[in-house]
């Protein structure tokens, strides 16, 4: 069984910092592209950051140059660091996992609350 595990959100002042973390299990993490996702409510989701199994990263123009994207595969954990964080940061934060069409797998979601 194919688990993503979500942690670290929670509610943080604009202009401040959050790590979030997700674990996986059940895969061989290092060949897997891993994603984040936010997503509010009546609004699309949206891709955040992503980290190839080669370790190149994307981010949208939102977040670029605030928010960095990293993977331990050691750990089978891939990261993201959150700074300057805005009000618009605002939402749940979903993980995935990407090998291919069949192997693609998301996490519960953690939420992240940036205060004005």
């Amino acid at each position: 069984q194919v688990r993503l595990v979500e942690s670290g959100g929670g509610l943080v002042q604009a202009g401040g910092s959050l790590r979030l973390s997700c674990a996986a299990s059940g895969i061989i993490f290092s060949p897997y592209a891993m994603t984040w996702y936010r997503q509010v409510p009546e609004k699309q989701r949206e891709l955040v950051a992503t980290i190839s199994s080669g370790r190149s990263t994307h981010y949208s123009d939102s977040v670029k140059g605030r928010f960095t994207i990293s993977r331990d595969n050691s750990a089978s954990t891939v990261f993201l660091e959150m700074s300057s964080l805005k009000p618009e940061d605002t939402g749940v934060y979903t993980c995935n996992a990407k090998f291919s069409e069949l192997l693609n797998y998301w996490g519960q979601g953690t939420q992240v609350t940036v205060a004005p």
